[in-house]
């Protein structure tokens, strides 16, 4: 295998650079607005010590510039012993050896610096990956042809483990070199832009801008002048309930028009496809982004329906991977992101032919009802006295909690439900989402049946398992069904557990 040594793209130096200046971005921001807020600003008759936070931030930034082009000049790659070898660092040298036969996936990304030279930020992950936020190595910016040749050599490694192909020095032969280099891609799904609309609008974004907003708020909460906003606020009051609802709408509209425009420029052009034993995920406008997935590290399959989404009959697909995060957030991986419930059997069967898509489903018993709207109601009653009484009469919309408790409770209970085979146990249930839950026997890393004293007058029982997926993992609960089926599905997950196939159930 070649040692010959490779290094990053130059622009990798500004790539950094621009890391850097990100984490540095709000106190530089602090700095030269309170300088101004002092009277700070630089003049002929201010004391020399007025410049010093602006002396302060231009070291700074040649700081980071500096560091930048160190890690990219520091920063080796090579390929040895079926390893990908990576040498950084300046003072202190680091060394880090990944074996081939480790790494799960590689994760492409190509952003606005990386377009025009024609470059891509790969990130790989390994079979460890799970248990950091942290990819297991980074290349922050190199040619696409050398992407291509990291996975060329991680095919050469697997070929040579199994022996095939190989000739009396145990080198791969020419023909089967060049075979390596084309993997067949099937494709599975492409988003349409009727979708993408629909996935933008019904995404709930919003939350994600509201919230942004408040962290960035938080940034300068102490150069913000509350009292004169308070002030403010008090004077606008007076012009009307209607006035201030009318602006709240419109802010919310615009919160909303924001999170629509994030949402497309992150899935255009999604697409899916299958390349031997994987899944290709990619995605993006200004931003694209490729995932790969290892169907061998798929630990279920989770299909997510909000009330709007399900009215019009669409759906979400989550694969739960292990180590399966899109980014440092931990991030779950969209595999549909938006997509026609009664359309996805087909392409599921299709990539993960080992799970059963087409449920018998055991429901929650009617005298479980009222278990999913009782102890809603005990903490809720007290709230809508209080608010009724010190807010009469607009508090009495409050008693409008009661039928919407009621209403959710019912289709809670209606959701409930299971389903066994010999060697997968599937999950539906609800909290404001519908949540249906496709997982194998040999993945679950744990089952738990409980049950509270109300439930044992009942016969009732809850169940939850646990698989892993990401850093945090994945949990399905389902509560309120038969204690008998709840026993004989904890038996089944014995080691001598058996399922009649034909029946569905044990």
């Amino acid at each position: 295998m070649s040692k010959e040594r490779y290094q990053l793209h130059p622009i990798s130096a500004v790539v950094n650079f621009i890391k850097g200046l990100k984490d540095l971005i709000f106190p530089f921001i602090i700095i030269f607005v309170a300088n101004r807020f002092q009277g700070g600003s630089p003049s002929n008759d201010e004391h020399w010590t007025n410049y010093i936070p602006y002396v302060i931030g231009i070291v700074v930034l040649v700081l980071v510039l500096v560091s930048g082009i160190i890690k990219w000049k520091r920063f080796i790659y090579w390929f040895e012993d079926d390893e990908l070898r990576i040498e950084y660092g300046l003072f202190v040298k680091k060394k880090r050896y990944i074996p081939f036969d480790r790494i799960q996936s590689f994760n492409y990304t190509e952003s606005i610096l990386h377009r025009p030279f024609k470059l891509v930020k790969v990130t790989i992950e390994t079979a460890g990956s799970g248990v950091s936020t942290e990819p297991e190595a980074e290349l922050t910016a190199i040619t696409k042809e050398a992407a291509k040749q990291i996975e060329t050599e991680l095919a050469l490694a697997k070929k040579r483990k199994t022996n095939k192909s190989t000739d009396e020095n145990g080198e791969i032969v020419g023909q089967q070199l060049e075979e390596l280099a084309i993997v067949p891609s099937i494709p599975i799904f492409k988003m349409s832009m009727k979708d993408l609309l629909i996935l933008a609008t019904t995404s709930g974004g919003i939350g994600v801008v509201i919230s942004g907003l408040a962290v960035f708020l938080t940034q300068f909460s102490e150069l913000i002048p509350y009292e004169k906003i308070y002030d403010e606020v008090v004077v606008f009051l007076k012009f009307g309930v209607f006035i201030v609802a009318l602006m709240i709408f419109v802010f919310l509209i615009i919160a909303w028009v924001f999170s629509v425009i994030i949402t497309t420029l992150n899935y255009y052009q999604f697409t899916i496809v299958q390349e031997e034993d994987q899944i290709v995920l990619s995605r993006g406008l200004l931003e694209k982004k490729k995932v790969t997935i290892p169907i061998g590290r798929v630990q279920g399959i989770r299909i997510v329906e909000n009330p709007l989404r399900q009215l019009f009959g669409y759906c979400t697909v989550i694969v739960e991977s292990a180590g399966g995060s899109i980014n440092d957030r931990d991030e779950k991986i969209r595999l549909f992101p938006l997509v026609k419930k009664n359309k996805i059997r087909q392409p599921l069967n299709k990539l993960f032919a080992d799970f059963d898509f087409d449920p018998i489903w055991t429901s929650a018993p009617k005298r479980a009802k009222p278990f999913y709207y009782r102890l809603d109601f005990l903490w809720v009653i007290p709230i809508m006295v209080g608010i009724s009484y010190f807010y009469y009469p607009y508090g009495l919309f409050s008693l409008l909690l009661a039928p919407v408790i009621f209403i959710l409770g019912l289709w809670q209970y209606r959701s409930a439900a299971l389903y066994l085979t010999k060697n997968q146990l599937s999950l539906q249930y609800r909290g404001i989402s519908k949540y249906t839950f496709f997982i194998e026997k040999k993945r679950m890393q744990s089952l738990e049946m409980r049950q509270s004293p109300f439930q044992k007058r009942k016969a009732l029982a809850s169940i939850e398992t646990t698989i892993k997926s990401g850093v945090l993992g994945a949990t399905a609960k389902v509560e309120h069904l038969e204690v008998e089926y709840i026993e004989e599905v904890m038996n089944w997950y014995e080691p001598s557990g058996y399922v009649d196939e034909k029946k569905g159930q044990p």
